[in-house]
C-alpha cells in the first residue's frame, strides 16, 4: 500500500492512498452538510458578466415558446439536468428519492452522486436506486474517473450503470478536490486511454464532467478524440469543493486560496462549444432560468444545476418541483423577451458583455 505524505501549514498528514478512509467519519454525510452551507458557494456569478439585449418587438407569441429538448433518447420538458449530487449515506436516500420524483414529475434529467461507496459497500446501493421513482427520464450513473487508476474498470462501470438502470455513465474529473481531500486519491496519470477503453466497451454513452473547475477546449478535444460525445463543464461559479474539502481537513485558508480556481462556467461553455462532435452540459453556478438561457446562448445544449435542488430536496419533493417550474418560467420569459421561439433560436441570440456602467 502506497502512502502519501502531505505537509499543510507546518503539520504533516500521512494517509494510506488506497484506504477507504471512512472509519469514524461519514464523508458523504459531511459533503451534504457542508454543501448546504452557503459559505461553500463561490460569491461571484460569472453569468452576470453577460446580458441579453431586450427585444421590444419580439414578433412571437409567448404561448408558442418551446423549451423542450431531447437528451439521451428521451424527451425533456425543459433543457435541465438535476446534476449529480449525493448517495451512499442515510440521508442521501431520501434526498435522491425526492429529486427523482421531482425529475419525473417535471420531465427533466437526473444524475446521482458518485457510486464508489456503493461499489465498495453494496449495502449502501439502495441510497442510489431511483429508477422506480423516475421511470421515464434520463438517469446518469456516476463514478470518479480517477478510480480507473485504483482498481476500477469496465466491470465497475457496468455495475454503476446497472445499479441505477442508467442511460449514461458520468466519469467525473476532480483533481483539485482530490488534492485537498484528506483521503484524496492523486494518481491521475494515464487516465485518457483508460477513459477511451470505457467509452469503447460500455453499452451506454460516457459523459465526462468536471465538478467545479471547468473543462478547457484543449481537454475537451482530447476527450472528443477518444470518443466522448457529451461534456459537462461544471465550471467555477457554484459550490466550491475546495472550500468543502478544506473545511473537512481543517485547512480553511488553503480552501480560500483555491476557492475560485479554474475556468468560469461561461468561458468553459464557450470553449467547449467550439469542439466538434460534442454536446455540452453547462453547469457550475447556474442559479436561474436566466443563467441557463445565457448558458444555452453561449453554446450549451442543456443546463445543469445542483445546489438549488439540494436545498429544495432537503425540504420536500414539492419544493424541488417548484424550483424546476420557476426555472422553466424564467427561461420562457427570457426567450420571449429576446424573440427566441425555441432553443435553436436562443442559441443564435447574441450575448452582450455587461459594461457595469448602470
Amino acid at each position: 500500500m502506497h502512502v502519501y505524505t502531505r505537509h499543510w501549514g507546518g503539520r504533516v498528514s500521512t494517509r494510506p492512498l488506497l484506504a477507504a478512509a471512512e472509519g469514524e467519519r461519514d464523508r458523504k454525510a459531511e459533503h451534504i452538510r457542508l454543501a448546504l452551507d452557503r459559505r461553500m458557494q463561490v460569491e461571484r456569478c460569472y453569468f452576470d458578466d453577460y446580458r441579453f439585449e431586450h427585444r421590444a418587438l419580439p414578433e412571437i407569441d409567448f404561448g408558442d415558446v418551446r423549451i423542450g429538448t431531447e437528451f439521451l433518447g428521451r424527451e425533456l420538458k425543459a433543457p435541465l439536468l438535476i446534476s449529480c449530487m449525493t448517495g451512499g449515506t442515510g440521508v442521501a436516500e431520501q434526498i435522491n428519492r425526492r429529486l427523482a420524483k421531482a425529475a419525473e414529475a417535471a420531465r427533466v434529467a437526473l444524475g446521482v452522486g458518485s457510486q464508489r461507496k456503493a461499489i465498495d459497500d453494496p449495502e449502501t446501493a439502495a441510497t442510489f436506486r431511483v429508477r422506480e421513482f423516475a421511470p421515464n427520464v434520463p438517469i446518469l450513473a456516476n463514478l470518479g474517473a480517477v478510480q480507473l487508476n485504483y482498481g476500477y474498470g469496465i466491470d465497475e462501470c457496468r455495475a454503476a450503470v446497472d445499479m441505477v438502470e442508467a442511460d449514461a455513465l458520468v466519469l467525473h474529473l476532480n483533481a483539485l478536490q482530490e488534492a485537498l481531500q484528506p483521503e484524496g486519491q492523486l494518481n491521475f496519470r494515464g487516465l485518457l486511454p483508460k477513459i477511451a477503453r470505457i467509452v469503447e466497451a460500455l453499452e451506454v454513452p460516457v459523459i465526462v464532467k468536471e465538478i467545479g473547475s471547468g473543462i478547457s477546449a484543449a481537454v475537451g478535444r482530447e476527450l472528443a478524440n477518444v470518443g466522448v460525445r457529451i461534456l459537462d463543464t461544471a465550471g467555477v461559479g457554484g459550490t466550491s469543493w475546495a472550500r468543502i474539502e478544506a473545511a473537512r481537513a481543517d485547512e480553511l485558508a488553503l480552501g480560500e486560496r483555491f476557492a475560485d480556481w479554474g475556468l468560469p462556467t461561461p468561458e468553459s461553455i464557450r470553449q467547449l462549444a467550439e469542439v466538434p462532435g460534442v454536446r455540452v452540459i453547462g453547469s457550475g453556478g447556474i442559479r436561474s432560468g436566466i443563467d441557463a438561457a445565457k448558458a444555452l446562448a453561449l453554446g450549451a445544449d442543456i443546463a445543469g444545476m445542483a445546489f438549488p435542488f439540494l436545498e429544495a430536496a432537503n425540504a420536500s419533493t414539492a419544493a424541488v418541483v417548484d424550483r424546476v417550474d420557476r426555472f422553466a418560467d424564467e427561461l420562457r420569459i427570457c426567450m420571449f423577451c429576446t424573440g427566441a421561439v425555441d432553443l435553436a433560436a436562443l442559441r443564435r441570440v447574441p450575448l452582450l458583455p455587461e459594461t457595469g456602467d448602470g
